[in-house]
């Protein structure tokens, strides 16, 4: 495996610039998963039960690019002096740095894209119901006419970074995994969601009970612990948050209820999570992908996400969506008020 390289201890208020500093640095590339399989690594923590111990704060920004850039388009992995430049113009921006105390490192490699699969780097084509319904969901975001045409990430129902899968993008990119023999809590920092997924082989739910984050089951195989997620909505699932981290990079998002997500928690060393999902939704996409994600150990907090205190976003998109109708007539504005019953 490659060697992890580190660029300096970054600060917590540095993840606001993150999308500033990935546009100035756009071939950053992090560290790649090995493929998911049994292992037997004794360096890593174990529970009294024997399994990794993953629990701890993950930070998992990143200034890898999801997908693949066309300038790099055939080639996986970066050279060392790509690397060295990356390090050099890192460290030449002190600006986003230095600021609020320690923020975890981010930790590079040689890969070009998150994305594993396909080998090219690249998010696949939408299938046509799938682009159909991205259509109609784009549309009504940009009309806005009600609070539901807009995304959950902006109507603080769930957090735009937070999964699941959780994606790098924004700020506030922090999960705290806990975990017991019969659960795995995934708490992420943006919103607060706790996704709560049950490790002791009970059954799932009935079909026809649909989750905003799905329903999810773990197990695990060797030292990697694997959860599999059904039972989305149909009409707007968690992952919609999608449209957000995604629409970075161009490509908009809106699943349905056929989706399975396939995430998997390995801890390569005691300090490195790596997080991989792989994304199979038939009507949706022309074919799965995969992305695999290190996340490093913070010695940091969980901060408060005051998300609705905060949401001038939802009155003013709104208010503003409405402004060009027109007037209401004056016979309307004058007329009585209904006699009530």
């Amino acid at each position: 495996m490659d060697t992890i390289l580190s660029v300096g201890v970054y600060r917590r208020v540095a993840a606001v610039f993150a999308v500033v500093v990935a546009a100035a640095v756009p071939v950053a590339g992090q560290r790649s998963a090995a493929p998911s399989q049994a292992s037997t690594n004794s360096t890593v923590p174990r529970t009294p039960d024997g399994h990794p111990d993953l629990q701890a704060v993950w930070f998992f920004g990143t200034l890898t690019p999801l997908q693949r850039p066309d300038s790099l388009a055939g080639r996986t992995h970066l050279t060392d002096e790509e690397i060295a430049a990356i390090e050099t113009r890192s460290n030449n921006r002190p600006e986003y740095f230095g600021l609020f105390g320690d923020y975890p490192s981010y930790a590079f490699d040689k890969r070009s894209s998150l994305i594993v699969d396909p080998p090219d780097g690249k998010v696949p084509a939408m299938a046509p119901a799938g682009q159909q319904r991205q259509d109609v969901r784009s549309a009504a975001r940009k009309a806005a006419d009600n609070p539901e045409d807009l995304p959950p990430y902006e109507r603080c129902i769930l957090g735009f970074n937070a999964g699941p899968p959780i994606i790098p993008g924004g700020y506030n990119q922090n999960v705290q995994l806990v975990q017991t023999p019969d659960y795995l809590v995934i708490h992420t920092e943006m919103v607060h969601t706790a996704r709560i997924v049950p490790l002791d082989g009970r059954p799932g739910l009935p079909a026809h009970i649909r989750q905003w984050n799905g329903e999810s089951r773990g197990r695990w195989e060797g030292d990697t612990l694997v959860v599999t997620s059904t039972h989305f909505t149909p009409t707007g699932t968690g992952t919609l948050m999608l449209d957000g981290n995604l629409a970075r990079t161009g490509i908009g998002w809106s699943p349905d209820e056929n989706l399975t997500l396939i995430e998997r928690f390995r801890l390569h060393d005691s300090n490195t999570l790596i997080y991989e999902f792989t994304i199979d939704d038939p009507t949706v996409w022309s074919k799965p992908w995969t992305v695999s994600l290190p996340m490093t150990r913070s010695s940091q907090q969980m901060y408060e996400y005051a998300c609705h205190e905060g949401n001038y976003d939802m009155k003013n998109m709104l208010s503003g969506a409405r402004a060009p109708e027109p007037p209401v007539d004056a016979a309307t504005k004058t007329a009585p008020e209904p006699t009530p019953r």
